[in-house]
C-alpha cells in the first residue's frame, strides 16, 4: 500500500514541515531525522515553523521543533520565546508558581532536573505539610489545583514527543487494565522484581521507556500514583 512519498532531500523544508505538522504520530516520527538534518533551513523559517501550533496546547511537534533549535540553532530561540515567561508554551498557575525552570530544563532535555522540579512543585501544591515532611500523602492530592497539574503535564508531553507525562502514564495503565504491578515494569520503575534505584539507574533521556517520567515516589505505594493519575483535571485530558 502506498502511504505517500518518502522523506526526500528533493523536498523543500517547507514541504517537509507541512507533512510533519499534518501527519499522524507515526508519520511525524518518520520525518524527524530528515528535518533535523536540515535544522539550518528550518531555523530560517523561525516563527513560521511554529505558526500552526497553539502555545496553550501540548502538541509535541512544537516542542520537538524548539528542541531542534536548542540543539543546532540556539540563536533563533530568543525571537521565539515569550518575553514574559522565557518559554514558548503558556504556563498558567493558579497559585503563582513560575514554571519557566521546568520549561527551560525540558527544552534542554535536562530531564533529571525537570523531574526534581516537578517533585518539589507537587509538594508545594499539596501544602506546607507535604513540603515539611518531604513527600505527598495520597489524601492530599485531591486538593492540588488542577490548572497547575495540567500545566506540568502539558510541558512533559510537549517536550518528550508525547512519551512522558501523567496522561501518558494513565494511558499505559489503562492499556494494562489498571494493573500497577505491570505498569512499574512497563515504564521502567521496576526490573525483575527490584525497584529501579534513584537516581542513578533511571534513564534521564528520550531513550527511556514510555511513561518513565515524571517520577512519583513508588515507595509511597499505589494509592499516591493512583490519586495523581485520576485527578479530575488530568482525567479530563485523556
Amino acid at each position: 500500500m502506498i502511504s505517500g512519498p518518502p522523506p526526500s532531500t528533493n523536498q523543500s523544508v517547507e514541504e517537509l514541515l507541512e507533512r510533519f505538522t499534518s501527519g499522524s504520530k507515526r508519520q511525524r516520527l518518520s520525518l524527524v531525522k530528515t528535518i533535523e538534518e536540515r535544522a539550518e533551513e528550518l531555523a530560517a523559517l523561525a516563527q513560521a515553523a511554529l505558526a500552526s501550533f497553539d502555545p496553550e496546547g501540548d502538541d509535541w511537534a512544537a516542542g520537538w521543533i524548539l528542541q531542534v533549535f536548542q540543539r543546532h540553532q540556539p540563536q533563533v530561540l530568543p525571537s521565539l520565546l515569550s518575553s514574559e515567561s522565557s518559554g514558548w508554551f503558556s504556563t498558567p498557575s493558579a497559585v503563582g508558581i513560575d514554571y519557566e525552570p521546568l520549561q527551560r530544563d525540558l527544552l534542554a532535555e535536562n530531564f533529571e532536573e525537570a523531574d526534581r522540579f516537578t517533585s518539589a512543585t507537587l509538594r508545594k501544591l499539596a501544602g506546607p505539610g507535604a513540603e515539611q515532611r518531604g513527600y505527598v500523602y495520597f489524601s492530599e492530592v485531591h486538593a492540588i489545583n488542577g490548572l497547575d497539574l495540567v500545566t506540568i503535564d502539558r510541558l512533559w508531553t510537549a517536550y518528550s514527543q508525547g512519551r512522558f507525562g501523567f496522561t501518558t502514564q494513565a494511558r499505559l495503565l489503562n492499556a494494562l487494565d489498571g494493573r500497577y504491578h505491570s505498569l512499574w515494569t512497563r515504564i521502567g520503575w521496576k526490573h525483575e522484581g527490584t525497584w529501579t534505584r534513584y537516581p542513578g539507574s533511571f534513564t534521564w533521556s528520550l531513550s527511556a521507556p514510555e511513561g518513565h517520567m515524571p517520577l512519583i515516589n513508588q515507595l509511597r505505594g499505589v494509592r499516591l500514583m493512583d490519586a495523581v493519575l485520576h485527578h479530575p483535571s488530568l482525567a479530563a485530558r485523556r
